[in-house]
């Protein structure tokens, strides 16, 4: 399997120059090139032919474009290939023909957010201390482990706080963890992050809230400034800060969660909640958001697929916080507000959550005595069908992406 391996670097004050020009150049490729796909698609045109060259070859010989020369070609010849890859994934998509879920067309880069390049082998070797990049030369790289293979691509990235990072694709090979019995049920809140079967809650640690007031002020501040100001530009940089770390720290906290879940349990059961619906709560939208669900259960998947554990997935319409967890009968809809509340059949009182991740834990493996889990070996896209409470079979339903297309573009005089 492939994996990622992200180390920072540390490009020198003479190798940032060139660092801003392959990334301005590679967002021009893409964009020329994104500009004539989308034209020839409004004018009910067949896809244009040798774009590359237009965006590329033709592109270096006028004077509007010349500059393209002065970064490496394996840049550019990269970029385009990535547009390709997008616009081709966009329209399997929309007809069906590609594999899980549904992706939008690509959009125009822009100066202003996230730059990246990306080269294939023959555009950059890795060094004990350091990554050499065509035309740029040697960059300082923090090797905090080894890669355990040799990578078949790199991408330089520079994200919006102006850090700088090397992201290597490399294969890796599957992982057995030693064998437990133990198993786990989890349901997702908000008071706790998560409660599992076993009777553990885990503390929200709410890393969004408590920078509030911070992000709050830097939003006021920069709303204040000059456009297209010296002074704009520093306080852009210090609400991305702001932004940075609290997604550090998220991503930090959820990968130690995942990796010790994985190895303390043989098998898994989450629920699907529709994120993506919760959201459009407007008062608990910023709580969810800043809880990570959704890309809790993707570390979880791909770490269960690494490691050779069994998640499954309960459909989102099962009723784990009505069901009794000891007679099995539904006590009805709950408002939120009520934690805790007794069975009316066998006089048993539960705690909500903990009564929800036992029901959950009932269907570890993809077992239960009813009908409503889907089984996944760490591959998020797989989904089996199911019977909902009248007994109809009908599907799992998809998580469409939504992205907003760019819609205007300067026409050169080359095209």
């Amino acid at each position: 399997m492939k994996a990622r391996y992200n180390y920072r670097i540390y490009p020198k004050p003479h190798q940032i120059v060139p660092l801003a020009k392959a990334f301005g150049c590679a967002r021009t490729v893409w964009n020329d090139a994104l500009w004539l796909y989308k034209q020839a698609f409004i004018n009910g045109e067949p896809r244009p032919k040798d774009v590359d060259k237009r965006v590329i070859t033709q592109a270096k010989k006028t004077e509007q474009r010349a500059w393209l020369a002065e970064v490496s070609n394996i840049v550019l010849q990269q970029s385009f290939r990535d547009l390709q890859t997008a616009w081709n994934n966009y329209f399997n998509s929309q007809s069906g023909t590609r594999k899980g879920k549904e992706v939008g067309s690509p959009k125009f880069k822009k100066k202003s957010s996230r730059q990246t390049i990306r080269l294939r082998k023959g555009g950059f070797s890795v060094h004990s201390q350091s990554v050499k990049v065509a035309k740029i030369g040697h960059i300082k790289m923090v090797v905090s482990r080894p890669l355990p293979s040799a990578p078949s691509s790199v991408t330089i990235i520079k994200d919006s706080t102006g850090r700088y990072f090397a992201s290597f694709v490399v294969e890796v090979p599957g992982q057995i963890a030693p064998q437990t019995d133990n198993s786990c049920g989890i349901d997702l809140g908000l008071t706790h992050f998560c409660i599992l079967s076993s009777g553990e809650k885990v503390e929200n640690p709410r890393l969004h809230k408590k920078m509030l007031k911070r992000i709050k002020k830097a939003n006021r501040r920069l709303l204040l400034a000059k456009r297209d100001s010296k002074r704009r530009e520093r306080r852009k940089r210090k609400l991305a800060k702001l932004h940075a770390e609290v997604k550090d720290q998220r991503t930090d906290f959820l990968h130690k969660l995942t990796t010790r879940l994985v190895r303390e349990n043989q098998t898994l059961a989450v629920e699907d909640l529709n994120v993506s619906g919760m959201v459009k709560n407007h008062k608990l939208s910023r709580a969810i958001s800043d809880a990570g669900w959704a890309k809790f259960k993707t570390m979880l998947a791909a770490k269960c697929d690494k490691y050779g554990r069994d998640l499954t997935i309960v459909d989102r319409w099962f009723a784990s916080s009505q069901l009794c967890s000891e007679c099995g009968k539904s006590g009805g809809k709950k408002e939120l507000d009520v934690r805790e509340w007794e069975c009316l059949f066998c006089n048993t009182i539960h705690d909500r959550d903990i009564n929800a991740s036992i029901n959950l834990s009932r269907w570890v493996g993809g077992q239960s005595d009813q009908d409503g889990a889907y089984k996944l070996r760490g591959k998020p896209t797989q989904t089996a069908p199911h019977k909902n409470g009248r007994g109809a079979s009908v599907s799992l339903p998809k998580v469409a992406v939504r992205r907003e297309a760019s819609t205007t573009y300067e026409q050169l005089s080359l095209f």
